[in-house]
């Protein structure tokens, strides 16, 4: 029975469709064919709110029997809108900053918590614990390094001098196992000497065990039913260890191979037996290094859950105890832990809550990726501050001048706790009481804020500078996106013969041949000069002056690095303004005066002379009809279009809907092509 209802109302519908619309003849043209009512209705629908109408909207529109702008502007009120209008500024931003990103996952977290312990295992782990991927042993609490079941103690002694603490004066965590790094060892099973038994490297303490040499280097690996004992000697396989055949021995135990031939510089001359020591690099104390060949395991310890668990992860996690340190600096050495630096630093960690670390998705607890969630947020964010100016009818142009911005879970968890340290450098856009408190798991809560003085709409959120990464890159989408315009030298254009001295000028705004462009792009770039490039770091006035005479110093002393603080300003002379100009903040290079005001004022600035000009109505209109129509417009329909939509748009004080409702109640949007 609800079968034939179903039919019948679908015939219903194909009837309605059938019949002319009551009030068609009124509104078409006698000159110009347009598309009937229903499929009038299926157009706007699709582009306003990107599906197509319910049976019940055609219904309404056939009772009603004509579509007018009160009904297109109820479409411009759903959230169907709203999703649309953020479609059209994800394609005309090109939101998505994944490829100007290098996250080289040094700060990524391995393990679940649970059964093994959160740990960094990349690249830093070759400096924490002497092999790339290796990661704590999930076996040993930390705090019980002393008391609990050694798997080395066969090999003992394990320290230079007896321990008394699994840490060091400073607290910093300390190994408390080892393994033999495959990269330079091949590890063969120990055979047991009785059938049926299981061979454990104990068994080698006996001197008349057949292996009894290799006590040291039998490595005993897993717990529990995976344990196993495993001979590691030198690996025959490879060039630089196949060398090493002399046995250097400790009494009836070998205690190192060496190179028999160590005068003729071999890359490798030996490789000692393994203990917990850890070495000084450089001699530094706190400066801890890992000995070759070795892998040295810290253990774990409790924490509470970190900021990306869920309801379904444990509330307390083990966290390898060198990665749940919360350190913001060096205890020996001083050096920050707030710098990509901290993975590879032992006694730095991933600090309070595990904020400045990152996890991959964990589907057992229902965990996603950290850093996927992050690009998504940044990737979002200037969207939605384009949905809001649409939304609330504001003038379009607020889109590049509004301080208004949103944050969700994600964005409020990275401002407010500083996290993302070492994949992103993104500048906090407010006070962390400013920015709203979002939960993290929050992803699809948005929450509305101010930021601080000197942002400027999309222009200055992460996902545009990242997206376009230097100031040039910057100049030519806003030109592209705003104006419609590309940069490309004058038709007949020409550059001067290659031994012109006009070639070796560094200043491109007035190089022969790039100044065509140059001349524009430069003094426009300025506006973006107090962010930097590659990244979406803010350069405050009081901690990044015009000329910062330290930088001066180092530079004329020739050390371009002065200490990892001088990295935006001018180091190295290539011509005499460069010789002039040592200690001045690269950005304000070759500028005159005029283009200091734009470094000073921002993209604000900017936005405020081209709206002078006219070029932002024209291009905005020019844009909507293609979004709307299709295809561009015509030499003929911009003659009779372009500026009456553009100056209506204007009256209308640059208001979006507006324009839409222009656009889509126009002759040619219903023309039938």
């Amino acid at each position: 029975m609800l079968r034939v209802r179903y039919l019948a109302h679908l015939a219903s519908a194909a009837l309605l469709l059938a019949l002319p619309a009551s009030a068609q003849e009124a509104v078409c043209s006698p000159v110009v064919a347009k598309v009937p009512l229903e499929r009038h209705l299926r157009q706007l629908s699709l582009d306003l709110l990107g599906r197509p109408p319910t049976y019940e909207e055609y219904q309404a529109i056939q009772a009603k029997g004509s579509i007018g702008v009160e009904d297109i502007r109820a479409m411009m009120t759903k959230d169907e809108f709203n999703a649309r209008i953020r479609s059209y500024h994800r394609a005309l931003l090109r939101s998505n900053l994944s490829s100007s990103l290098n996250n080289n996952q040094n700060s990524r977290v391995t393990g679940n918590g649970s059964t093994s312990a959160y740990g960094i295992a990349g690249n830093p782990a070759a400096t924490l614990r002497g092999a790339n991927g290796a990661t704590c042993n999930s076996d040993i609490a930390q705090d019980a390094c002393l008391t609990a079941e050694q798997p080395d103690a066969h090999a003992a002694p394990l320290t230079a001098q007896p321990r008394t603490s699994c840490y060091d004066d400073y607290g910093v965590p300390l190994a408390v196992s080892y393994d033999y790094d495959t990269n330079y060892y091949a590890c063969t099973p120990l055979q047991p000497t009785t059938a049926g038994a299981t061979a454990k490297c104990s068994d080698l303490l006996s001197t008349s065990h057949p292996q009894h040499k290799y006590l040291y280097f039998c490595d005993q690996r897993g717990s529990g039913s995976s344990a196993g004992a495993f001979i590691c000697k030198p690996d025959p396989e490879k060039a630089t260890t196949s060398a090493l055949t002399v046995e250097e021995m400790d009494g009836t135990k070998v205690r190192a191979f060496r190179h028999p031939n160590p005068d003729s510089n071999p890359a490798l001359t030996e490789l000692k037996r393994c203990t917990l020591d850890l070495e000084l690099r450089n001699g530094l104390r706190g400066n801890y290094g890992v000995q070759r060949g070795c892998v040295l395991r810290e253990g774990y310890v409790m924490k509470p859950a970190p900021y990306w668990s869920t309801d379904k992860s444990p509330e307390s996690v083990k966290v390898c105890a060198i990665d749940a340190q919360e350190r913001n600096h060096n205890p020996w050495t001083m050096a920050s832990c707030e710098t990509s630096r901290f993975s590879s630093d032992r006694s730095c960690g991933c600090g309070e809550g595990m904020r400045r670390c990152e996890v991959a998705a964990i589907a057992a607890q229902d965990i996603k990726a950290v850093h996927t969630q992050r690009v998504d947020a940044f990737n979002e964010e200037p969207l939605r501050i384009a949905e809001s100016v649409v939304q609330r009818d504001e003038p379009y142009f607020n889109i590049l001048t509004t301080r208004r911005s949103f944050v969700n879970g994600t964005l409020s968890e990275y401002f407010r706790n500083n996290q993302g340290v070492g994949v992103f450098n993104v500048t906090a856009p407010a006070s962390p009481g400013a920015i709203p408190a979002v939960p993290y798991n929050n992803a699809d809560t948005w929450a509305e804020y101010t930021r601080s003085e000197g942002h400027s709409g999309v222009l200055t959120t992460p996902s545009y500078l990242y997206r376009f990464p230097t100031q040039r890159a910057r100049v030519n989408h806003f030109y592209e996106a705003f104006l419609c315009k590309t940069f490309a030298p004058p038709t007949g254009a020409s550059s001067p013969a290659p031994d012109d001295a006009c070639n070796r000028e560094n200043n491109l705004a007035v190089r022969c041949g790039c100044n065509y462009c140059h001349a524009t792009i430069e003094p426009t770039g300025a506006h973006w000069g107090r962010y930097a490039e590659r990244s979406a770091q803010f350069l405050a006035p009081d901690q990044f002056p015009r000329f910062d005479p330290k930088c001066r110093d180092c530079a004329l002393n020739g050390d371009t690095n002065c200490g990892g603080e001088c990295s935006q300003y001018v180091m190295q002379a290539y011509d005499g303004d460069g010789a002039s100009s040592l200690g001045m903040l690269k950005t304000y290079l070759y500028r005159t005066p005029d283009e200091e005001q734009n470094i000073e004022a921002g993209p604000a600035l900017l936005v405020q002379k081209m709206l002078q000009s006219g070029d932002l109505e024209r291009c905005t209109v020019r844009r909507i009809w293609t979004e709307f129509l299709g295809r561009p417009m015509t030499a003929e329909e911009q003659r009779m279009y372009l500026a009456p939509l553009a100056q209506d748009f204007a009256r209308s004080g640059h208001r979006l809907k507006a324009l839409i409702e222009r656009v889509v109640t126009s002759d040619a949007y219903r023309r039938i092509d």
